[in-house]
């Protein structure tokens, strides 16, 4: 289906047609407009699976992505009856990346998924215990497989980088990286020393070969340079 991305890269906003029949699932709140020929409905689950057991593991799935993966609980859905548009917003100021998905699978860091079509499934994948002893670190939990149009956006502009070997990225710029890398945390370097010495905190180092997406902008060193200046 046809889809513009306008008001790049620093306040982009989504804009897909929809022909009757056509459907696009986005995160709740993220609708900015649409065609009065186009049907709203939340859901559990981004695909259209039903049966008691199948709502039974929407159901599990909706609180893991909620108390786990820190993302929305609910779907938007959007039901063409005729044809109409759809336009759709991030939360906060970024760039919004396409990605055609041909059955690869693509994980996403917190908050990137925005909206997707076709057959393409949102799980939750757990992060290790690292996520709870180390929770200064954004820890993957979303993944995108299937068929479709995955749309994520960033907080900044999006940098997508071509990973044959090994790369360095830290943590609070990644954005999505595809399932044919492996990715393990360290420090810089030099230790504890380096670690407290660099400001750099943490990084992820990606093996293999593969797209990792960064963005130009961190929201962890935004709030870190704005909570002294907050009153009280």
């Amino acid at each position: 289906m046809h889809h513009e991305v306008t008001h790049k890269p620093g306040f982009a906003m989504l804009r897909v047609e929809l022909e009757p029949g056509e459907k696009l699932v986005s995160e709740p709140g993220a609708m900015v407009a649409m065609s009065r020929s186009i049907d709203l409905s939340a859901k559990m689950s981004a695909d259209d699976t039903t049966g008691f057991f199948a709502k039974l593991v929407m159901f599990w799935f909706a609180l893991v992505k909620k108390f786990i993966g820190g993302e929305s609980v609910m779907f938007s859905h959007y039901d063409a009856r005729q044809k109409g548009a759809v336009w759709i917003s991030p939360t906060y100021m970024g760039d919004i990346h396409h990605r055609r998905l041909s059955g690869e699978t693509l994980y996403l860091a917190k908050g990137a998924y925005l909206a997707s079509t076709g057959s393409v499934e949102i799980s939750v994948k757990f992060g290790g215990f690292k996520a709870f002893i180390m929770p200064w670190t954004s820890s993957f939990k979303l993944v995108a497989t299937g068929n479709g149009d995955l749309y994520f956006n960033s907080y900044g502009g999006i940098q997508a980088i071509e990973v044959n070997g090994s790369y360095v990225v830290d943590d609070g710029h990644i954005v999505a990286y595809e399932g044919s890398l492996t990715r393990k945390t360290r420090s810089v370097g030099g230790g504890v020393t380096g670690l407290l010495a660099s400001g750099e905190g943490l990084v992820k180092e990606f093996q293999g070969q593969g797209t990792v997406y960064i963005q130009t902008r961190n929201r962890s060193a935004l709030a870190g340079w704005l909570t002294p200046m907050l009153p009280g």
